[in-house]
């Protein structure tokens, strides 16, 4: 009997081969001015494989650089760079959405000509982040007027017409991981006073207008939406992260997007709460778990219905031919850490197949 995640699947208007997905992963192999690279083309042709690749964090908006050397979709040149892209995949028969993304107060001066970050409130993260003059501790944002908030909204908008130039199957919203969107949906991050802060529904007001624009853009059923309510990557935590969760999902109903993606876990495994559960008893749609998943879990999660499809995320950085391993037993090879952020080919192309 075929396994359940090699049954075929349709999200929204994205017809996938098979329900394993590759998980967004920033690599760092643009260029210093966010641009997308050659090198990148061949990472994701390599990629094809997985029922849906959802390409790595892009900066929906310049200025707002929180990596060194992350993509962007806000000009000509990247546009025309992620056609590239898009066209390698597409020719090895994948399917591809862009991740559209804003890095809020996890950007650094540094990293943006001097620039100040922007966020909900002010208030800093803690800890540092990695830029070409070394580990920098991240630096006390600006809260946002109500003018920039709309700009922002107008940015994603822009950012999801240049996705479209570029040739990408769809776009999935960044709403995860203490990045812009994220910190207006959580309490730590956001104390803000006005439409925009204090109730689930008004911390979930600048998600639901960056939805409204995109899906003006897009068909909703090309738009995918990723959370983590529970993750407190980036300093971030919430007094009720399942009620959000079922909040957010209900909500979510009168979309009819393409997919609901959640990350099920803390990176630092200091929050708990059983997220996808808060999700799946509200949401109708397609709803893809990530984080933690092995060949096994993921397999049981779909036969018994409680996702349409699996994330994976590291497992895709050593296994570019995931699924076939999966399909046949293969062992997976493990990936190598010290080269997830580095900027040249060297654990990042140079994963062999099974086959070779």
């Amino acid at each position: 009997m075929m396994s359940a995640l090699f049954e075929p699947l349709k999200l929204g208007n994205i017809s996938l081969e098979n329900r394993v997905v590759m998980a967004p992963l920033t690599r760092c192999r643009a260029t210093e001015e966010n641009v997308p690279t050659e090198l990148m083309a061949t990472y994701y042709a390599q990629r094809a494989g997985a029922g849906l690749i959802i390409a790595e964090a892009t900066m929906a908006i310049s200025g707002n650089s929180a990596f060194y050397r992350e993509p962007g979709i806000h000009s000509d040149e990247q546009v025309a760079a992620w056609r590239k892209v898009t066209d390698a995949v597409h020719q090895n028969g994948g399917k591809i959405v862009l991740q559209l993304w804003h890095g809020g107060r996890a950007c650094h001066p540094v990293l943006n000509n001097g620039r100040t970050p922007v966020a909900p409130s002010a208030l800093a993260i803690d800890g540092y982040v990695h830029t070409p003059q070394g580990k920098k501790d991240y630096v006390l944002p600006q809260a946002l007027s109500l003018q920039e908030i709309a700009n922002i909204v107008e940015g994603f908008a822009k950012a999801a017409i240049n996705a479209k130039a570029a040739g990408f199957d769809g776009v999935e919203i960044h709403g995860a991981n203490g990045y812009l969107i994220d910190e207006f949906l959580r309490e730590s991050a956001n104390t803000r006073t006005d439409q925009y802060g204090g109730s689930m529904e008004n911390r979930s007001r600048l998600l639901f207008e960056v939805l409204d624009a995109v899906t003006n853009v897009w068909d909703s059923g090309n738009v995918g939406l990723r959370i983590s309510p529970i993750n407190s990557f980036n300093s971030m935590r919430d007094s009720d992260p399942e009620g959000l969760t079922a909040y957010l999902a209900k909500r979510l109903n009168d979309y009819n997007l393409a997919y609901l993606h959640v990350m099920r876990a803390d990176f630092q495994q200091e929050q708990q709460g059983n997220v996808i559960a808060a999700a799946s008893k509200v949401f109708d749609g397609n709803l893809i778990g990530n984080m933690g998943y092995d060949f096994t879990e993921a397999e049981q999660a779909v036969e018994q219905g409680d996702l349409a499809a699996v994330a994976f995320g590291s497992a895709f950085i050593a296994n570019p031919d995931l699924p076939y391993r999966f399909k046949h037993g293969i062992a997976l090879a493990e990936p190598d850490p010290k080269t997830f952020y580095t900027h040249d080919s060297v654990g990042y192309i140079d994963y062999p197949a099974a086959a070779e």
